[in-house]
């Protein structure tokens, strides 16, 4: 079945002549889609319904992007300043900044605990913010290095870390701030994607030509190949995972076995974030060009 957009391509003019993006994520609840732009060191901010941009926050050259549901807030990163940010969107201004002891990759925000997790760029760390005061209250050491995506269990606070190096997702307890044991994904190498399925309590990891799904206690129940991709995001409600390469690769997540690909469509060669909106089940991509970017979205047509 098809991959159709339900917008065209919006243009997103660069100010820096870099176009590339990085990582995407949508708030269903208020509508917003946020990428980061790293064309103009900005945090891209989008209207979920018409794909309207709606306007840009500058914050320094950035790859995280996660949403505070409570307040709509968007916690940001900047990789020069080794600092983690909190945007207004609806003010569009950045409203706290903390500096941090490296650059920041990939964000995850645990709601009840209150907690910003930012893995430190082609590092050792996690740096973790308190969101209430935006003062760090710890720093977690990590096996290997290079740390790419990072998700959180909502219900045991466990957080996730993928490691590309070594090929493993490490597991840090909530309550010591420190990794208590690493999962082993074997066959995966150069690990990128990783997201975590509330519904039956695994996590999806990806990297060298593989999809595995594993559960929180190590063990591999099924796996599919996975072309070369960054970032995956999965719709919990449709049990569906997109990913994105220079094509965007559609899964089917079932409770049990093997993840099973559904459709695919080539986008640009320049693409490689996706972000899902679970309220409509549509799902956004960004590419970058030398004279700027764009973001559009996409729909399965079943």
């Amino acid at each position: 079945m098809p991959i159709v957009p339900f917008v065209p391509p919006q243009p997103v003019p660069s100010t820096s002549g870099r176009g590339g993006f990085d990582y995407i994520t949508v708030d269903a609840q208020r509508r917003r889609v946020y990428a980061a732009h790293g064309g103009n060191d900005s945090l891209l901010i989008v209207n979920a319904d018409t794909g309207k941009v709606l306007g840009q926050v500058r914050v320094g050259p950035m790859a995280g992007v996660a949403v505070d549901e409570a307040t709509g807030h968007v916690y940001t990163g900047d990789g020069d300043d080794h600092a983690l940010s909190e945007v207004d969107p609806v003010a569009m201004k950045e409203i706290h900044r903390v500096n941090v002891a490296g650059p920041v990759d990939a964000i995850a925000y645990d709601a009840q605990l209150h907690r910003i997790y930012g893995d430190e760029d082609d590092g050792t760390r996690i740096f973790v913010i308190d969101s209430r005061t935006f003062k760090q209250i710890a720093t977690i050491k990590l096996p290997g290095h290079k740390p790419e995506y990072l998700v959180i269990d909502p219900k045991t606070h466990v957080v996730y870390q993928n490691i590309a190096t070594n090929g493993e997702i490490a597991v840090i307890d909530p309550k010591s701030l420190k990794v208590t044991r690493t999962i082993p994904t074997p066959g995966i190498t150069n690990n990128h994607p990783l997201q975590f399925n509330q519904n039956n309590d695994t996590l999806l990891a990806g990297g060298g030509g593989k999809l595995g799904v594993f559960t929180t206690s190590g063990r591999e129940v099924g796996s599919a190949a996975l072309p070369r991709v960054d970032q995956c995001s999965f719709d919990g409600r449709r049990n569906m995972l997109a990913c994105a390469g220079s094509s965007v690769y559609l899964y089917r997540i079932p409770l049990h076995g093997a993840p099973v690909r559904v459709a695919s469509r080539m986008i640009s060669r320049r693409m490689h974030n996706v972000g899902v909106d679970e309220q409509t089940g549509r799902f956004w991509v960004t590419w970058g060009t030398p004279k700027g970017g764009f973001i559009q979205g996409f729909v399965y047509s079943r």
